[in-house]
């Protein structure tokens, strides 16, 4: 959320940002119903002094024996009208503060415009891998290698779900524990153990909501949704908290099944396991000094970086244009892993700093050196996703014979076997 002071003083700048971002919110009207409710509060405040004032004269009226019937009547067209401007104050403030939740954040000044076209490249790492034979893809790949089974995933929870079988599963736990080990081992994070299901208010203090609850599965009953990302629930963990200077920053990650309805996915490549409804991922989330984040995000691009690199995977990183980027971010940076098999790079990582967006929403504080209470500025990203990075693992390291090769980082986690 951006600060409303922030609003009035630069609508101009945040009107550019919403277009950027292809967002829909009107800042004119938003600044319409903040004058509105200053004049409503401002209207309230006087009437009541008014009414304090006017209270504690009549007593001493009474006491010297004057006639207050007049007063009293005063009295009760001045509580009537409090009663209504209190009431349509209420209205004001609630509509004031849903448009506020529609308002995105503000694109770093370096970050391109434009849309996904725009998007930078940065660097990358390694090189496309050349095969002397035709190389398959993630379709034939875990169909000869039965890895996995997507008809039986289909038969019971439809389409979009997969299930991992016998060497798939496997190595589908190998990648979890490695990368989870990797984070807390190399890149010295905490590991988190978060629940699979939040409330409405924490969906709302990271930005999922209410701009993406079409794209998310909800427990109607009790109103509680199942996460997209473990960023739901680790940046939560600090919610409506104020932490001393000395407790930053805070590194966590974090393991969570991901569950999305992925509702705008018509004419996205859905095969196998490029875009599904439930997936597993690492996490990395930071909490810092706002003076800090810029440095931060650089950080843990490479924290998921070195992952890559241990498994030997080809990859660009390229940063998000402005109308890529999501609601909260203020600047992201995509990995995207070369999968030789399919013949394109693959997303596995998106990290983002929020600067102080989502601790304003989510009410996440630290008392800083001068005393001064201020928004902590956190930050998250992939570390990594699972199913693209298997389909690029897969098809970078697979052989002639249809056989795979185990990276030798990811061995110890296979029973130190070469083949898979």
């Amino acid at each position: 959320m951006l600060d409303l002071k922030f609003i009035r003083s630069n609508p101009e700048l945040v009107s550019t940002a919403v277009k950027n971002k292809n967002e829909k919110c009107d800042i004119s009207a938003l600044l319409e119903l903040d004058e509105k409710k200053r004049k409503l509060q401002f209207d309230f405040d006087q009437l009541r002094a008014e009414q304090k004032k006017v209270s504690a004269e009549i007593p001493v009226l009474k006491k010297a024996k004057k006639d207050t019937t007049a007063i009293m009547a005063d009295m009760k067209l001045i509580a009537d009208k409090l009663k209504d401007i209190n009431t349509e104050l209420t209205e004001t403030g609630n509509t004031l503060d849903a448009l506020l939740m529609t308002v995105p954040n503000i694109p770093h000044p370096a970050v391109p415009l434009g849309g996904e076209e725009n998007n930078k490249f940065i660097r990358e790492w390694g090189t496309k891998k050349e095969f002397d034979f035709a190389p398959l893809d993630q379709m034939e790949l875990t169909e000869r290698n039965e890895l996995l089974d997507l008809k039986r995933a289909a038969k019971m929870s439809g389409s979009g779900f997969v299930i991992y079988q016998g060497k798939g599963a496997e190595l589908e736990r190998a990648l979890i524990n490695f990368f989870l080990d990797f984070q807390v081992r190399k890149n010295g994070y905490t590991e988190l153990w978060t629940p699979y299901m939040v409330n409405r208010t924490a969906m709302t203090g990271t930005g999922q909501l209410p701009k993406l609850e079409d794209d998310m599965y909800r427990i109607e009953e009790d109103d509680m949704f199942l996460i997209p990302t473990a960023e739901a629930s680790v940046t939560n963990y600090y919610a409506d908290e104020i932490l001393a200077a000395g407790d930053l920053p805070k590194l966590f990650t974090a393991f969570s099944p991901c569950f999305r309805r992925e509702a705008g996915s018509y004419g996205k490549d859905t095969r196998g396991l490029q875009r599904v409804h439930q997936f597993n991922k690492v996490e990395m989330v930071r909490f810092v000094h706002p003076d800090d984040s810029e440095a931060v995000l650089e950080e843990m691009v490479n924290n998921a970086e070195a992952i890559l690199q241990a498994l030997g995977l080809h990859y660009r990183v390229v940063m998000l244009a402005s109308g890529d980027l999501s609601f909260a971010s203020s600047k992201t940076y995509d990995l995207e892993v070369w999968a030789p098999g399919t013949g394109k790079y693959l997303e596995v990582s998106s990290i983002s700093n929020f600067v102080d967006f989502q601790a304003r929403r989510a009410n996440i504080r630290f008392r800083d050196k001068d005393d001064k209470v201020k928004f902590v500025h956190t930050l998250n990203g992939s570390g990594l996703a699972t199913p693209r990075s298997f389909i690029a693992l897969i098809e970078t390291w697979q052989n002639a014979d249809g056989t795979i090769t185990i990276p030798e980082a990811l061995r110890p986690y296979l029973q130190n076997r070469a083949i898979l």
